[in-house]
């Protein structure tokens, strides 16, 4: 028998502004409550609230104005502040869930017109998701949904842009570790998809917690 100590799952869900998130995200909690197993929300970024938090809240509200290089540091700074936490719940046997995660920074610093290995390179050694799940929806659906527009990045084309961004990144990653799942459709539909493929690591992982590109040149 193996000694090796069984850690809980880490989770990204991913996805196009109005693509439904926040919507699978509170759902998928709610299910791996109903199953008993402990579970932890996150959304980046965290607590809008703090310093950090105030200066993006702003920014994503189009109250103030930051370089482009500077409020991408910012974003990998709020994910490096709760990287320990995410650390520790896992080792804890709690599930981790993320709305939004490192490729949401990569996806739309990259599609403003720098460099995805420049915007990668902050964020590489955070711990990497065990399952990105990517809630994919073309830019014209996403408009017809209720909000749009609200936020500095809800314009077609630039959703357009880190669309095509996302799917570069996706195939970095093996099909185990990121999934694309077709947002487009009714929610109960999509929320079944998700739970098809997060139920598989509900009973806890014997493998270390990977290290987010490192090695990516």
């Amino acid at each position: 028998m193996s000694n090796i100590p069984r850690r809980a799952a880490f989770i990204a869900i991913e996805g196009l502004d109005r693509s439904g998130k926040t919507t699978q995200v509170a759902t998928l909690q709610t299910r791996l409550q109903a199953e008993g197993i402990p579970v932890k929300l996150l959304k980046f970024p965290v607590d809008r609230t703090t310093a950090i938090g105030q200066m993006i809240d702003s920014y994503l509200r189009s109250q103030s104005e930051l370089d482009d290089r500077a409020i991408h540091l910012l974003f990998s700074a709020n994910r490096w502040e709760l990287a320990a936490s995410i650390e520790q719940l896992l080792a804890a046997g709690t599930t981790v869930v993320c709305d939004r995660y490192a490729f949401s920074g990569v996806a739309f610093s990259t599609a403003k017109g720098l460099s995805l290995d420049w915007c990668r390179s902050p964020d590489v050694s955070l711990p990497a998701p065990d399952l990105t799940l990517f809630l994919d929806i073309t830019p014209e659906q996403a408009r017809s949904r209720g909000g749009y527009g609200e936020e500095r990045y809800e314009k077609e084309e630039m959703q357009r842009k880190v669309r095509d961004v996302f799917h570069q990144i996706s195939s970095e990653f093996t099909a185990a570790t990121w999934v694309t799942i077709d947002a487009g459709r009714e929610r109960e539909d999509v929320a079944e998809d998700v739970w098809n493929f997060v139920r598989q690591l509900t009973g806890g992982l014997s493998s270390p917690l990977e290290r987010l590109w490192e090695g990516k040149k």
